[in-house]
């Protein structure tokens, strides 16, 4: 009867504890559906843009991602993204990317270069928000100062 009840206690235990990671697995198909095709990133706003200088997804400033064009396969996950050289400051980029929503409205996003994704340990998540049939935003939430900023990416369906 010990033996049972410690037993017991250990499974309650185990469940209760359960982690609940921002990268939660279970998809939102519907809003991955409606994201399926290629898209340009039109816009980035965020509180103090003109002066501040923010390294978007760690790879460029984030004003070189206006006009950048992102395509998205929804039924394996998988896409490209390909930043077009605006200015002298800012140099063309071009790689595979894999990328979902979560059922929390999270975007999931692994830049995996000349890499397997799951050899990519680090990634992005951002919020989803405005989607459309023909538009979309990002939301980035950053830490400038002590103090959290969102950055928000807009999209058009080209």
């Amino acid at each position: 009867m010990k033996r049972t009840l410690c037993v017991l206690l250990f499974f309650t235990l185990i469940v209760g504890c359960k982690s609940k990671a921002i990268v939660n697995t279970k998809l939102d198909n519907k809003t991955e559906r409606m994201l399926k095709g290629n898209w340009t990133l039109t816009a980035v706003n965020f509180a103090g843009s003109d002066y501040l200088k923010v390294n978007s997804f760690n790879l460029e400033d984030s004003k070189c991602f206006i006009g950048s064009d992102w395509s998205f396969v929804s039924n394996n996950n998988q896409g490209e993204i390909k930043l077009n050289s605006m200015s002298n400051s800012c140099k063309e980029f071009s790689s595979p990317i894999t990328w979902y929503i979560n059922k929390d409205g999270n975007f999931i996003l692994k830049i995996i270069n000349d890499y397997k994704a799951k050899n990519v340990n680090n990634g992005f998540v951002l919020a989803v928000q405005n989607e459309t049939a023909t538009s979309f935003d990002l939301v980035d939430t950053i830490n400038v100062a002590g103090s959290t900023k969102d950055i928000t990416y807009s999209f058009q369906r080209k």
